[in-house]
Formats: C-alpha cells, structure tokens, sequence
C-alpha cells in the first residue's frame, strides 16, 4: 500500500511564494511519474504539473509555466512544487498523485486523473489579494 502525504499549504499574500511537499512510502517510488492536481471549491480538479520517475522531464498546465517548478528527491522519496508569484486564483486544495504505471511498463506524463493510482489527502493554499 502507498502512502502520499502532502504538506507545506498555507495562507499567503498575492505574489508570495510557497513549497508544497509531498512524503512517499514504500520502496518503488523512483519507478513512477508524480502529479501535483488541484481543486477549488465548486470546481474540477486540474492537473497543475508532473514530473517523470528520474525527475529529468517535466510538464505543466499553462497558466502556471514559469511561475511553479515540481521537483523530486528519490533518496528521499519526496516530490516537491515550488509555486511562485502566487494569484488568488491558485487558491485551492492540492494534492499529489503517484502515475499508474512504472517506467518499467513505459510511462508517460499525464494531466488526466485517471492516470493517477494513488492520491494523498490533499494541502489547503489560500493567496490573498
């Protein structure tokens, strides 16, 4: 069984920064891509940002290019998302995910949900104007 613990949420003031963490178990965490995904009041969940099982190959929604880098340390089994520049409108609940198949198998960077297996409860960002 896979764990995903998120933290590093808060409360902080449009242009802020904020690193979200997200804590891993279990001995094959270096195999998967990992997803950030996010989820306002109201809304869907959207993918924000990926990153593949060796960290060397990234993916991002557009409107946080440039401002949000996702990162991982596999010593650690942790993945991280650097979100800078913040905007009101990143206010939301975020949640990593871990990919649904190992590199093993051929994987790919995904923004769809359901290529995401395993889901940790989620970290509250709140940006204020």
């Amino acid at each position: 069984q896979v764990q995903l613990v998120e933290s590093g949420g808060g409360l902080v003031q449009a242009g802020g920064s904020l690193r979200l963490s997200c804590a891993a178990s279990g001995r094959t965490f270096s195999n998967y891509n990992m997803g950030w995904f996010r989820q306002a009041p109201g809304k869907e969940r959207e993918f924000v940002a990926a990153v593949n099982w060796s960290g060397g190959s990234t993916y991002y929604t557009d409107s946080v290019k440039g401002r949000f880098t996702i990162s991982r340390d596999n010593s650690k089994n942790t993945v991280y998302l650097q979100m800078n520049s913040l905007r009101p409108e990143d206010t939301a609940v975020y949640y990593c995910a871990r990919g649904g198949r190992s590199f093993l198998r051929g994987s790919t960077l995904s923004a769809k949900t359901t290529e995401y297996d395993y889901w940790g409860q989620g970290t509250q960002v709140t940006v204020s104007s």
